[in-house]
């Protein structure tokens, strides 16, 4: 996904936000399920992040255009963890770990179907 980095994404220096990368990788996890014509709160339960670790490279700085790339990396029963990277001019600028865990409405956690399984696979699955 190619996001532009605007002036609200930015300090006073044109340098993004650090909360910003996690905004960009958030929107591509998303745009995945848009694309679909789907929103990732499905008919019973959607994903939540359990856990992250975020590796900041270099800086992106406003009017950068950056790449996202998404890849499913482990699916466990109830979560699976994802690899994103944030490229700039085919660079990488920021690398993302994150564990999405599967919640009910309720907030409890809950196994992921097969159904659900096999979205994910479709969604993410390089």
């Amino acid at each position: 996904m190619k996001i532009r980095v605007y002036y609200e994404d930015t300090d006073t220096g044109g340098v993004v936000y650090h909360s910003n990368y996690l905004n960009f990788c958030e929107r591509a996890r998303s745009d995945s399920f848009f694309k679909k014509g789907m929103t990732p709160v499905l008919e019973n339960g959607h994903f939540v992040a359990r856990k992250l670790e975020a590796d900041y490279i270099t800086s992106a700085k406003l009017g950068d255009e950056l790449e996202v790339t998404t890849e499913l990396t482990q699916m466990k029963t109830a979560s699976f963890i994802l690899s994103q990277t944030i490229f700039k001019d085919s660079k990488k600028i920021f690398g993302l770990s994150i564990t999405l865990a599967y919640i009910t409405f309720e907030g409890r956690p809950q196994k992921i179907d097969a159904q659900t399984k096999e979205l994910i696979l479709s969604l993410f699955d390089s």
